[in-house]
């Protein structure tokens, strides 16, 4: 019972630190990347203090400790796993989906049918769940990483589009009209006026698809995969009541989301840096 009264006061006291951290420094560069990592270390801690003071099993939940040591220990399967899932699934899928709907969304720019046509489909798809057409593409694609990257398709394909139809039809009719005065080609506009404009969009999009690809890969290897993969993992791990890998397997997701996150958003900061939004960043 000390632990878990030395966590929660522990947390108290975390809590004025960086409250008082904001409130003086959080407008300085150095606070906006130690405030959060206080409120990490103070969450890993306090979590630590809570199982070992309550005695909570391991099979319910497992101490920061306990992960740790599964994760050093489980170094070979954890890389195995990342490269099934993350770099063949998620990364193929996500490349292939959003090239694609670049290229879609420039058509449907292009052709009033396909917009009219096209849309609506797309929305219907968007809204199917993730859990009724994964079985359907592992039994088309395989139980290889094909199959997974297939879901990832799917997943990051309309968002995506969305939003790139969204940017392209951001100009006004002041600067379309501007374009027809220097008679410039539809292409020629495309590329000098609208796709340009339509970056913040893209880019708002291609974040969004970065967590949809991980989850679908993810989630893909629920329905049929080979003898590894995170999502197969997870699932055996559940099934063997070992709950420190699959918080390790967790981690292991996070860590690639974040960074995966953290690169779309460096290339949107290179991209649009002429945006109001990333000058009012720096």
């Amino acid at each position: 019972m000390g632990w878990a009264i030395f966590a929660i006061l522990f947390w108290l006291c975390a809590w004025g630190a960086n409250a008082w951290m904001a409130r003086r420094y959080g407008h300085q560069r150095w606070a906006q990347f130690a405030i959060p990592a206080l409120f990490g270390i103070t969450v890993l801690l306090v979590w630590e203090g809570l199982v070992l003071g309550l005695g909570i099993s391991p099979v319910i939940l497992p101490a920061p400790s306990q992960i740790a040591q599964t994760f050093a220990q489980s170094g070979p399967i954890l890389r195995e796993d990342f490269v099934q899932t993350i770099l063949k699934g998620a990364l193929s899928g996500y490349v292939m989906g959003c090239g694609a709907a670049i290229v879609v969304a420039v058509l449907i720019d292009r052709s009033p049918y396909l917009q009219r046509g096209l849309l609506p489909i797309g929305n219907f798809v968007a809204a199917l769940p993730i859990v009724g057409v994964a079985p359907i593409l592992v039994m088309w694609f395989g139980f290889d990483w094909q199959s997974k990257a297939a879901v990832v398709v799917v997943m990051v394909f309309f968002p995506v589009l969305v939003n790139m139809v969204a940017g392209l039809a951001a100009t006004d009719h002041l600067q379309r009209d501007l374009m027809a005065t220097y008679s410039a080609s539809y292409w020629q506009g495309l590329i000098k006026l609208r796709l340009p404009a339509a970056m913040p969009f893209l880019f708002n999009g291609l974040k969004i698809a970065t967590t949809l690809a991980l989850i679908g890969a993810i989630v893909a290897e629920f329905f049929g995969s080979p003898t590894r993969g995170m999502g197969f993992r997870i699932s055996t791990a559940v099934g063997q009541l070992d709950l420190p890998l699959v918080w390790s397997e967790i981690t292991v997701a996070a860590l690639a989301g974040s960074g995966f996150y953290g690169v779309v958003a460096l290339l949107e900061k290179l991209v649009t840096f002429w945006h109001p939004s990333q000058r009012a960043r720096a």
